[in-house]
């Protein structure tokens, strides 16, 4: 690297921390576009980091996940917290870019110095995730940010994924949505740390409430394990949700004095490492619209004169000798 460019980067980090929502920007779309000064940015950030409470906000579409989202950023705001929105928009086929862009929800807080809104591209990815959000979500770390909301795009089962990014996952519910039967085959009980009905003020809303809490009182848990609470909410008005923000406090602490944030965060940076490896191991393997070796080990298994278990082997081999 280049000494402007190292110096570009180190500039650009400094701007970051201090809060300029440019440099915050210019950072992230580094990120998004995978720079090659992409290592560099990292290990500039990564002493800065590791304070932030990242929350994931998940549900199917419709529940109301974006309406949240701006009174959640409001009642933290409140609070005197610095506050960081990552939303997780579908893909536009033509350009990769988000197709809702910065939400029209969340507008409210366009001017707010202290939050900082930006949305990201799932690119396709299935989760619900842009493969790049880990790498965002250190920015807004390092550039001080005391919580990270993480709104996904909702898109059933896939939405699990949010459990491995974020300390804490909230899983809206809203009346008309579906049944407690169909909240279960999602694999939702399985990742929330904290449900929210929203639209608490239609009918249905406590029933969805009973179901909810008849199921998760199925699922045993250790001594000492989080209880995940559920609470109504209506968005629209910030009813219910100063309510969510204690509890997201609540079991931010729980995480600390457990020792299970250590182990969230620890697994989370295993699966960030991983992709990575992945990732250049892939561009390794040459171009995708070229001829590579894994076209030609492709080819052999798909003529049936090489096993898949074998070309693997051999892939590898070619890497490791």
């Amino acid at each position: 690297m280049s000494r402007r460019a190292e110096h570009d980067v180190r500039d650009l980090v400094e701007r970051a921390r201090a809060g300029e929502a440019r440099a915050v920007a210019r950072l992230i779309s580094l990120v998004e576009d995978a720079s090659p000064l992409l290592r560099e940015v990292m290990a500039a950030l990564a002493p800065h980091t590791g304070n932030a409470q990242v929350v994931g906000i998940t549900g199917s579409p419709g529940v109301g996940k974006s309406t949240s989202t701006n009174a959640l950023v409001t009642q933290l705001r409140r609070a005197g917290k610095r506050v960081g929105v990552l939303a997780v928009d579908p893909s536009s086929p033509f350009s990769g870019g988000a197709l809702l862009g910065d939400r029209v929800r969340m507008q409210d807080h366009a001017l707010d110095a202290g939050v900082y809104i930006r949305s990201m591209a799932s690119r396709g990815h299935l989760g619900g995730l842009a493969w790049s959000t880990p790498q965002a979500l250190r920015v807004l770390d390092a550039a001080g940010c005391d919580v990270i909301l993480v709104e996904t795009v909702g898109v059933g089962q896939s939405e699990v994924e949010i459990a491995g990014l974020a300390d804490t996952t909230m899983v809206l519910l809203a009346p008309g949505m579906g049944d407690g039967i169909q909240a279960a085959k999602a694999g939702i009980l399985e990742i929330g740390d904290l449900y929210v009905v929203n639209k608490a003020d239609r009918d249905g809303a406590d029933q969805v409430r009973r179901d909810l809490r008849s199921m998760l009182a199925l699922a045993t848990g250790r001594d000492g394990a989080w209880k995940p609470p559920i609470i109504k909410t209506v968005a629209q008005t910030g009813e219910g949700v100063d309510e969510v923000v204690d509890k997201l406090a609540e079991h931010h602490a729980w995480l600390a004095s457990s020792g299970e944030l250590e182990r969230r965060r620890t697994r989370r940076a295993r699966g960030e490492i991983e992709a990575i490896a992945v990732t250049a191991l892939r561009e390794k393997w040459g171009d995708v619209h070229g001829r590579s070796e894994l076209d030609t080990l492709a080819a052999a298994v798909a003529a049936g004169d090489a096993d898949p278990y074998g070309a693997a082997d051999e892939l590898l081999a070619a890497f490791t000798d």
